[in-house]
């Protein structure tokens, strides 16, 4: 049995699926052919949803929700972590412009610590998807689990950022943003080096916390320690 991806219904609506299935056989079993597809229901209006930031050691957790026309297609897009920095600074504008709808939403460290990572990261995607200037039909999401969002049905796609356009997409959208906001930080704070790691948890990161103490940035429910092994 694939679990590859799940489909969670919305109690208030009602829907039927209609897709290429022999391109989406292609594109969840040969990982290794770059075949991105538009969408995963038969919904023009379906969003992508992605985040960025869930292992970092300070700075907000931030998800981006994009809508793209039927016949999006560029030849770099794919999984942001995939790309470089030059090819998502690249993206971001095209994806902004052509993008039907296009939202990001930004949780803090102090509202991660509050209620966990998990939780944070689903309400920074349901802030991104209430700020769509209007409701998606249909939600496709990267990762494997996702706290429904009222009254739109959605999938859960393991790795949906290097299958799906618009996710990948909404990917871009989310580091983008996020290393932005890093970058600013920085400005503050360079001794923890946010323009190059932008808040992950490198050894050097690590010994930055423990040579000056953490910041108010930083996520206080994370474990900053280095291992015996100095990683």
């Amino acid at each position: 049995m694939d679990n590859s991806f799940s489909i969670i219904p919305s109690h208030t609506s009602q829907w039927s699926f209609h897709f290429p299935v022999r391109c989406l056989y292609i594109a969840l079993h040969m990982p290794n052919v770059n075949i991105l597809l538009p969408r995963f229901s038969e919904f023009v209006q379906e969003a992508g949803i992605d985040e960025a930031g869930r292992g970092c050691l300070a700075g907000p957790v931030v998800a981006a929700a994009v809508i793209l026309p039927k016949n999006f297609q560029h030849p770099q897009l794919t999984d942001s972590k995939k790309l470089t920095v030059e090819q998502r600074d690249l993206l971001r504008p095209i994806i902004e412009d052509q993008a039907l709808a296009w939202a990001v939403g930004v949780v803090s460290p102090i509202r991660i610590d509050e209620i966990n990572i998990l939780q944070a990261t689903y309400e920074a995607m349901h802030q991104a998807i209430s700020k769509l200037p209007s409701p998606p039909g249909f939600l496709a999401i990267d990762g494997n689990r996702f706290k429904p969002y009222p009254g739109i049905s959605h999938a859960c796609i393991v790795k949906g950022d290097s299958k799906y356009l618009h996710i990948a997409a909404a990917s871009v959208l989310a580091k983008t943003h996020r290393d932005a906001i890093m970058e600013d930080l920085h400005k503050a704070h360079p001794h923890y080096a946010w323009d190059s790691n932008k808040g992950y948890p490198t050894v050097a990161h690590k010994k930055a916390i423990q040579a000056f103490g953490p910041t108010p940035h930083h996520r206080r429910s994370f474990n900053w320690t280095l291992k015996e092994n100095g990683k």
